[in-house]
């Protein structure tokens, strides 16, 4: 399956530049991939969302995706084959537990077989326990905002512990809790697709307590290699003035320090808490100790830079500026100092000796089967550049994981954005592996 020909796109690192036992993997999520009509799965709020007109691109929902559910097989051996390490997936809570309560048989055999499918393979299985699929009669009674969904949440952790802990290499409870809260209740970008400073607030809250639940659920059923994995952006100011430089600032607070404060420290940054104060859960100070409890190590999902200027609205105000680098098809600048400069700033402030994992990078580019996708393997060229730099800086980074390992549903985007390493006709469900998934095999077997 590899690409030999001459014009092929390759690395110049190789594994053997990272240390001894560095973890490469790649990553998806259930309701990007599976094909949730499949399995008994319930309505997720994503569903009703993308049913909103204007929402979602075209209204594309991910009832059939890339039908992982029946083609999973032939995804691991590709991941088998290109010689990765391990696979980064999701459960999907609404498969397991189609009401969010009462639990799906048939759900659970898929994440089985997925699970022995891996092992068989060789391949690590590290899981997600959410990925944003939740189920809609939970975001009937009001999602996130209230302390109902954490509660739940940790019986949904219980259940999928009981089940295939033991066969789990690593697990993280929730894939970048940032756009589960705010991107969803203060945006409006994302599912449930609120605008509201209190609705955020309260789920900036609820889903941090609902990591920390899940934690403790996890270690009490015995559950090895329990982490985080948040997205973490680099926050600069567009300009020099006074104004720039507290934009940048505040969106760093609400992006990256939250989280990494409530998660690690047991403490939210103090000028967020000015302006979320008013709206927070009431008693809210008395789960940071939950919130807070050791982890086995912390995942960064990196992508890019952000520009920030302030805005002319109501706190927060933020406006971001286009800036100068090249720019995916995402629209995001190609900025990978920003990944070096976070993974020194986190193992300093945060994180100290705790295993550091690049949990998500990657690039969405306009990728058709015929042609070398050189700008994929350009930009991961750059961020395993900058990774390696940060190592050699100290910095306690154990692996890189690669989003994704197929083009997949784009949330709002629909399928219109591709960011695999394996090329989806959506048409006809064939998988044709990119130059880029050949480079990286090429580059893990030096």
């Amino acid at each position: 399956m590899t690409d030999s020909r001459p014009d092929a796109a390759a690395f110049t690192t190789a594994r053997s530049d990272f240390p001894e036992g560095f973890t490469f993997s790649t990553a998806t999520s259930a309701y990007q991939i599976e094909g949730h009509a499949f399995g008994g799965a319930g309505r997720t709020h994503w569903d009703v969302f993308a049913e909103i007109p204007g929402k979602v691109d075209r209204g594309e929902t991910g009832a059939v995706a890339c039908d992982h559910y029946h083609r999973w097989a032939e995804d691991l051996d590709l991941i088998a084959a290109a010689g990765l390490d391990a696979y980064r997936f999701s459960t999907s809570w609404a498969r397991v537990m189609p009401d969010g309560v009462n639990v799906n048989p048939e759900g659970f055999d898929f994440y089985d077989r997925l699970v022995d499918g891996m092992l068989a393979r060789g391949i690590k299985p590290m899981a997600t326990l959410y990925h944003w699929e939740l189920p809609e009669p939970l975001s009937q009674r009001g999602g996130w905002t209230v302390r109902d969904t954490p509660e739940a949440f940790a019986r949904f952790a219980e259940v999928v512990a009981d089940r295939i802990g033991d066969r789990l290499h690593s697990v993280a409870p929730v894939n970048e809790p940032w756009c589960v809260a705010w991107l969803s209740h203060f945006e409006g970008y994302h599912a449930p697709g609120l605008a509201s400073l209190d609705a955020a607030a309260k789920a900036m809250h609820h889903v941090a307590l609902a990591h920390g639940l899940a934690v403790e659920v996890l270690r009490d059923r015995g559950v090895r290699g329990v982490g985080a994995a948040c997205n973490l952006e680099y926050a600069l100011p567009a300009s020099e003035t006074e104004a720039d430089r507290t934009a940048a600032r505040l969106y760093d607070g609400i992006y990256n320090r939250w989280f990494l404060g409530g998660m690690m420290h047991g403490a939210y940054p103090d000028d967020i808490l000015d302006g979320f104060a008013p709206h927070m859960p009431e008693r809210w100070q008395d789960d940071m100790a939950l919130i807070s409890q050791p982890l086995d190590w912390f995942g960064i999902n990196y992508y890019t830079c952000r520009r920030l200027t302030r805005g002319s609205g109501p706190w927060p105000s933020i406006a971001t500026v286009e800036g100068p680098l090249p720019k995916t098809d995402m629209g995001w600048e190609i900025c990978p100092e920003g990944l070096e400069h976070l993974l020194k700033w986190v193992a300093e402030t945060y994180t100290g000796d705790l295993p550091l994992f690049i949990t998500e990078n990657g690039l969405a580019n306009a990728d058709t089967p015929d042609r070398p996708d050189r700008e994929r393997v350009a930009y991961l060229e750059a961020h395993f550049q900058a990774a390696l730099r940060a190592i050699a800086a100290g910095v306690p980074l154990e692996g890189f994981t690669v989003w994704s390992l197929l083009d997949n549903y784009e949330w709002t985007l629909g399928y219109a954005k591709r960011f695999g390493l394996v090329h989806i006709d959506f048409d006809t469900q064939a998988r044709t592996p990119k130059a880029s998934y050949h480079a990286l095999a090429r580059m893990l077997s030096r």
